[in-house]
């Protein structure tokens, strides 16, 4: 008799394989800087959020208050430090509110 090859791959692996193999990753990584942003900006910041939309690597945030838009065009390059903190990776290199 033949024998077996192991090829046992536990969840995460088989999981992170998928992704990859069915090129998953853009839209998981959609979801992901919606979550974060989300998450990091909490309910002030979101009662103004419209939309949430991540393109290539440009993070686009539509607000319906200006006056909140001026306010986080000042700290620009920190939030978006802190959202590639959360998301664990450099995927965010340039935010634009509108």
């Amino acid at each position: 008799m033949a024998k077996r090859k192991n090829n046992n791959l536990n969840m995460g692996e088989a999981l992170q394989e998928f992704i990859k193999v069915n090129k998953l990753e853009k839209g998981i990584d959609k979801v992901d800087a919606q979550k974060a942003w989300k998450k990091l900006m909490g309910n002030g910041v979101n009662k103004y959020t419209t939309a949430v939309e991540l393109r290539g690597s440009i993070l686009y945030i539509s607000l319906s208050s200006s006056v909140l838009r001026q306010e986080l065009s000042h700290g620009n390059s920190k939030i978006i430090a802190m959202l590639n903190e959360e998301l664990g990776k450099d995927l965010i290199k340039k935010l634009i509110l509108r």
